[in-house]
């Protein structure tokens, strides 16, 4: 493996790429190379200063230190949103193309099969696949959504260079298997992302699944209703329990129930009842009927 190496890290994918059919993927392929060669151009970046890999529904560039950060950022907050609305105004509803991108910094070694490591790379890769990054993009009406790593914010984006402005990045933390990774979005939080900083924001894909209710630690999962404190019907499933309520003995036999109803005359045969009845032994199943009135 050869030493790590200082690199730029860019990321850009498709949004749900594998929604589409073959014609149509490959269409999108074309033009997310076009507008990524185009971008990289007009930073200054030619194709001797970047290695490129191919992610299927995406694109990986590791550009050289020496390239002007403050540049790219530049055109890819100025320049991506709009090659993709000059390719959108003139394409299907089913071949738009809108993206999603990270720019990271860090180091990254080849190891012998001239795959790329690093743990700045996987913590790049991390936060574009991001639910709050893919649910940011599903608000944008310019197809276009941006996040930095912390570490790029510190050492470029604070700064609040002319065609970078500070003011537009918000504060998230994203949570990964690898543990909580700060970062910075551009533009506005997405709709119902709580807005102080250290959120943990789960990945929610492309499904558009949300939290189940209850799950969240802020809000206590819903309560079971308490049990009635009143009389009431037996329920249902009690099994050989006898049921809740009062028992009353009429001439040697009983009735129970949640509820009595009516009023009762010289015993059974001359009363008006409802709720569970039992003749005999109350404990036994084969003594209890259900019914009402006799």
């Amino acid at each position: 493996m050869t030493d790590p190496v200082s690199r730029t890290i860019l990321l850009l994918d498709i949004e749900r790429f594998s929604d589409r059919d073959d014609v149509e993927q490959a269409y999108l392929r074309r033009m997310l190379y076009d507008i990524t060669d185009r971008t990289l151009e007009r930073a200054g970046i030619d194709e001797t200063r970047r290695l490129r890999a191919d992610r299927g529904d995406g694109v990986l560039e590791l550009i050289d230190a020496n390239a002007s950060v403050t540049t790219l950022l530049r055109v890819l907050l100025k320049e991506v949103p709009a090659e993709l609305h000059a390719v959108n105004r003139m394409a299907s509803r089913s071949a738009q193309i809108r993206l999603r991108g990270v720019v990271a910094t860090g180091y990254v070694a080849v190891d012998e099969l001239d795959g790329w490591v690093g743990s700045d790379l996987n913590h790049a890769f991390r936060l574009l696949d991001a639910g709050l990054l893919r649910d940011a993009l599903r608000e944008r009406p310019d197809d276009f959504a941006l996040c930095v790593s912390d570490a790029l914010y510190a050492g470029v984006v604070r700064h609040d260079h002319p065609g970078i402005p500070a003011a537009e990045f918000r504060p998230v933390t994203v949570d990964s298997k690898n543990g909580p990774l700060k970062a910075w979005l551009h533009g506005p939080l997405p709709a119902g992302l709580d807005r102080q900083e250290g959120l943990c924001q789960e990945d929610h894909r492309d499904t558009g699944e949300g939290e189940v209710p209850g799950g969240s630690g802020d809000r206590p999962a819903p309560g079971r209703p308490a049990a009635p404190v009143e009389d009431g019907p037996a329920p249902a499933g009690s099994g050989s329990a006898p049921a809740p309520g009062p028992v009353i003995n009429v001439h040697g036999g009983s009735f129970s129930g949640g509820l009595i109803g009516g009023s009762q005359f010289g015993g059974i045969s001359g009363g008006h009842f409802n709720g569970d009845v039992v003749f005999g032994d109350p404990g036994k199943d084969g003594g209890r009927a259900r019914g009402e009135g006799a």
